[in-house]
């Protein structure tokens, strides 16, 4: 049997559902530390509410195999900032960096809130695919993307630099050591 993934935006609430469902069995909390080690992890946890005025502002990127939602990556506009106070202290980071000699604030950029792809669908191209959908959408809006991940989290910090994600700070919070990383949407060889 053939797999028909398809990457587009989020639909509705039940979409919104899914991606929660997703997320709260991949949770580092909710799995060994052998499987983060492995297959890697998601660190926030959200809840409806916050999914829906995210998605308000800036639809997240879904993959499908037929109906099911089997992969996400969540669009956080810097207007979203106040609904995940866990991300406050990356939001204050991005204030006082710069990049290419110009503070960070001066570029468009908006945040990944979180990507995530069902176990049983990994390895097939999907996290590209998201990505790609990312790009595709909102290029035309934003010069940079910027996320943060967890240095022990190798297989996401892996994945982002395939796409075309650097490393821009590394920094430590209450919660881990993160990696902010940056992909620049400008530059021709980012394609």
């Amino acid at each position: 049997m053939t797999n028909l993934y398809r990457a587009d935006t989020v639909r509705d609430d039940a979409d919104l559902e899914q991606i929660l469902a997703l997320q709260r069995k991949n949770l580092s909390l909710a799995i060994s530390p052998d499987e983060a080690v492995s297959q890697g992890f998601v660190t926030v946890e959200h809840d409806l509410d916050t999914l829906k005025q995210m998605h308000a502002l800036g639809p997240s990127i879904a993959v499908r195999d037929g109906e099911a939602l089997v992969a996400y990556a969540l669009t956080m506009l810097r207007e979203c900032r106040a609904l995940c106070p866990i991300l406050e202290p990356m939001f204050q980071l991005c204030e006082t960096l710069e990049y290419q000699g110009r503070p960070l604030t001066d570029f468009r950029f908006y945040v990944m809130g979180q990507v995530c792809i069902d176990k049983a669908h990994r390895g097939q191209g999907l996290f590209d695919m998201l990505y790609q959908k990312h790009r595709e959408l909102y290029r035309p809006r934003f010069d940079v993307l910027l996320t943060e991940v967890a240095t022990r989290n190798r297989r996401s910090l892996r994945a982002h630099e395939r796409v075309g994600f650097q490393t821009l700070h590394t920094y430590r919070d209450a919660v881990d050591e993160w990696a902010l990383i940056l992909w620049d949407w400008r530059e021709p060889s980012s394609a």
